[in-house]
């Protein structure tokens, strides 16, 4: 599995249980949420690793993994019955991913992104000015007033005048709303690569990274091969690549679809990818597609939908897990039609380039 270094422990920091629950949770990415073959690598990797211990074995750890509320117990359809991931497994999934990608990054705190436009925001800063005909009372920072009226007249003659009194500065919070486009066609695992846990494993730290560092952001995730559907981002960790090709415009038309019930104005779409437009639904409800080269029909409509989206405000970034130069230019010719941006990328730096782009497009769409 690629990505993934495993050589004999030999500290004594963390407990056998959390060693294991590490190497469990990405398992588990890896293999699209199914529990019997995460623990059937898991074992494979402990003969070979020696990840256990003679006094914790691996029967142990599955054990607690089922008291600690991580797996449960699951009827199939013939009645047999296996192990399956709670939510509680999901949520340390999302945590251990944006570990992975935004590790570096510390907490602050909620909401912090300021606009350049003072006046009657929604949350209060740190910063305060003086008092001004208009400014409500709630907005008067009491103490700091009081400090001034003593500092100006002295405990004696205690007397506050307008011009003792200051406010909390506010400033509009504003909300970006991104949809993140994930390609599941064939592709994604030809030639031996997994592209397809990498796209996974953004997807889930973009989701916690947005909801601990920006709630009031929303971030929708579609999926897009023949056709694109929507998913919720407990979903996430179980994708899987299918037998299609790839209708970026079923994706994008959807992303628009999706991004024009939002409210506020700053949009985004995100679309990670690494293959050439190959399919169209046409409206008879047949799929026009053509894995040859790039097709003039199916490209013509992508350049089209890109262009719809700059004229309706929303820039897209391409983050294109691929090297081909025929499939680079494309995506030059995308970007140029949308005024967006594009990254072409490995697997490795998917997650930084990603983040940067969020922080960067949030930073420009809101100031």
């Amino acid at each position: 599995m690629q990505g993934l270094r495993f050589s004999k422990y030999k500290g004594k920091s963390q407990s056998t249980f959390d060693r294991l629950l590490e190497v469990f949770k990405e398992l588990l990415l890896h293999s699209s949420g199914d529990v019997d073959e995460a623990i059937d690598w898991l074992r494979a990797l402990d003969q070979e690793y020696e990840l256990s211990t003679k006094d914790y074995t691996i029967d142990d750890f599955i054990e607690d993994l089922k008291k600690k509320g991580f797996l449960r117990e699951e009827i199939d359809d013939g009645g047999g019955s296996g192990l399956a991931m709670t939510a509680k497994t999901e949520r340390a999934i999302r945590h251990r991913a944006l570990e992975q990608v935004f590790g570096k990054l510390k907490k602050s705190q909620t909401g912090n992104h300021q606009t350049k436009h003072a006046g009657p925001g929604d949350e209060n800063s740190s910063d305060h000015r003086p008092y001004q005909f208009g400014d409500s009372l709630e907005q008067i920072d009491m103490p700091q007033s009081l400090k001034n009226a003593y500092a100006n007249n002295g405990i004696d003659d205690l007397r506050m005048s307008q011009d003792d009194l200051v406010v909390n500065e506010q400033f509009y919070k504003a909300q970006l709303s991104t949809v993140l486009m994930i390609d599941i066609s064939h592709s994604m695992i030809l030639y031996g690569e997994d592209r397809i846990t990498p796209a996974k494993r953004v997807a889930l730290a973009l989701a916690e990274f947005i909801k601990t560092r920006y709630p009031k952001d929303t971030l929708d995730i579609i999926v897009f091969g023949n056709d694109a559907w929507q998913i919720e981002l407990e979903e996430v960790p179980y994708l899987k690549v299918g037998p299609y090709h790839t209708n970026t415009v079923a994706g994008l038309d959807l992303a628009m679809d999706l991004l024009r019930k939002k409210k506020n104005s700053n949009k985004q779409i995100f679309m990670i990818t690494d293959g050439k437009p190959s399919c169209l639904h046409e409206p008879d409800g047949s799929y026009y597609k053509n894995s040859f080269g790039l097709d003039d029909y199916i490209v013509g409509k992508c350049y089209n939908r890109a262009a719809a989206c700059r004229r309706a405000g929303i820039p897209i970034t391409t983050f294109m897990i691929a090297q081909d130069p025929y499939l680079q230019q494309f995506v030059e010719h995308f970007t140029q039609a949308n005024k967006g941006k594009a990254f072409y990328t490995g697997l490795n730096g998917l997650g930084d380039f990603i983040f940067q782009d969020y922080e960067n497009n949030r930073k420009r769409r809101i100031n």
